[in-house]
């Protein structure tokens, strides 16, 4: 090499390092809100380096804030050239273009960057507002529905610099969801005159997932799920024939429950027991918290006895009912207690073989039960029968104690053969799980 080639090749090393350092500055510079510092240090950097490419884009800025439109858009189009894979330098140009007039060119600009990326959240705002400015906020709203999906459903997790834009994103949504909704059932009001009242729950919740305000509740289940069973919130009464004998002896087991709760309340122990260092997570409130606790009488397919001893009108009522027996799960029985102003947050079950039912014994006013679409309240001495493989929740928001009784019962869809299936099922992954490897 000779020593015109060494004397370039350190020239060159030498503004590099003096232009990184330069735009460091700059970087800081702008962080700290000394924007004609920055602008000065990027025009230092520009002289190095005359095509870099954060050089340009970051004068183009400057440019834009004092309001020379014409020289933003220059160095804007020559950082384009310079990073064409960047979709923040299109979407510049595209607020450019829109403080200049030309909204064609905005959309242009705007649908450059999400051509690079089209994920892009500040380019996916960007298109929805353009289409709100431009009075077609349906179209929009379709935009910003994306655009939550990107952003994710929890604000805490949405970028601070959007999270204005994505407020008005989310109630644009709502907005047009409710505007749906109410076209929907106006237009189709006579055919839904005509399906009778349980199928008509069913085309409610097809029209709120149609106009985006709910979404399909499918099975979840935790342990076992039984493909092909459907998915049904609350069972139909007449599938369990045990259902008017035990609501008729509601008061009896009030009584029971009411003497527990005066002798054994310290035995109401919390629901929800996680152990030190296992995951909680939706039940970080309640884990080991007594705002939901329960009386057990069955638990993990164990009878309580000394409980059921206590309780003898509550253990003659559930030998009555078509009881899961599925080993180390089923049958559950409890007296659950929700303190005041306790939630249960939405959670799903174990296994779509069994379904859970309630009979609510004490109940006073606002408190709520949700399953899938489906809001009920509860009505002391009224027995209904749900899918817990169905997202739930519960909430009390009285200033009182709510108690139900709550049993596990087989799902009426199975045939015995299938019942007997789910029990070897279970056994067998019991088996499993319990043997060491090579056993």
């Amino acid at each position: 090499m000779n020593d015109d080639a060494v004397d370039d090749t350190v020239f060159a090393m030498t503004n590099g390092n003096s232009a990184a350092r330069l735009a460091n500055a700059a970087g800081a510079a702008a962080s700290a809100g000394r924007w004609q510092e920055a602008e000065r240090l990027w025009s230092q950097v520009r002289d190095l380096e005359p095509e870099n490419p954060a050089a340009l884009f970051s004068l183009g800025v400057h440019a834009f804030q004092r309001g020379d439109l014409a020289a933003a858009r220059e160095l804007l189009d020559k950082a384009r050239i310079a990073a064409p894979r960047d979709p923040m330098v299109p979407l510049s140009l595209a607020r450019v273009h829109r403080e200049a007039g030309r909204a064609d060119l905005e959309w242009s600009a705007i649908i450059s960057a999400l051509d690079i990326d089209p994920y892009f959240l500040p380019g996916l705002l960007a298109r929805g507002e353009f289409l709100e400015r431009d009075k077609r906020s349906r179209a929009a709203a379709a935009v910003f529905r994306n655009v939550l999906k990107v952003a994710g459903n929890d604000p805490a997790h949405w970028p601070q610099a959007l999270r204005k834009r994505l407020e008005h994103a989310r109630a644009a949504v709502a907005r047009d969801g409710d505007e749906l909704a109410a076209f929907l059932k106006h237009k189709v009001d006579a055919q839904y005159a005509a399906v009778d009242a349980i199928a008509g729950g069913r085309w409610d919740e097809a029209m709120a997932i149609l106009a985006g305000k709910s979404k399909p509740y499918a099975h979840e289940c935790n342990q076992l799920h039984v493909p092909r069973l459907p998915a049904i919130t609350f069972y139909d009464d007449a599938l369990f024939p045990w259902m008017r004998e035990v609501e008729a002896r509601t008061e009896a087991i009030k009584a029971e429950l009411q003497e527990m709760l005066v002798r054994r309340q310290d035995e109401f122990v919390p629901y929800i027991q996680y152990p030190p260092g296992a995951p909680v997570n939706q039940w970080d409130k309640l884990n080991h918290s007594r705002n939901w606790s329960g009386f057990h009488l069955y638990q993990h397919g164990a009878p309580v006895r000394e409980h059921l001893d206590q309780c003898p009108k509550t253990a003659e009522t559930l030998a009555l009912v078509d009881a899961v027996t599925i080993a180390g799960l089923c049958p559950n029985a409890m007296f659950s207690a929700l303190a005041p102003h306790a939630h249960i947050p939405p959670h799903t079950g174990e296994t779509n073989a069994r379904l859970v039912a309630h009979l609510p014994l004490v109940v006073p006013e606002n408190c709520h039960y949700r399953v899938g679409y489906d809001w009920k309240q509860w009505r002391e001495g009224k027995c209904w029968v749900f899918d817990d493989c169905i997202e739930h929740e519960a909430r009390n928001d009285s200033d009182r104690l709510r108690v139900i009784l709550m049993f596990d019962v087989w799902n009426p869809q199975l045939a015995p053969a299938e019942r007997e299936m789910v029990g070897a099922l279970a056994e067998a992954m019991n088996e499993y799980r319990s043997q060491t490897d090579g056993t």
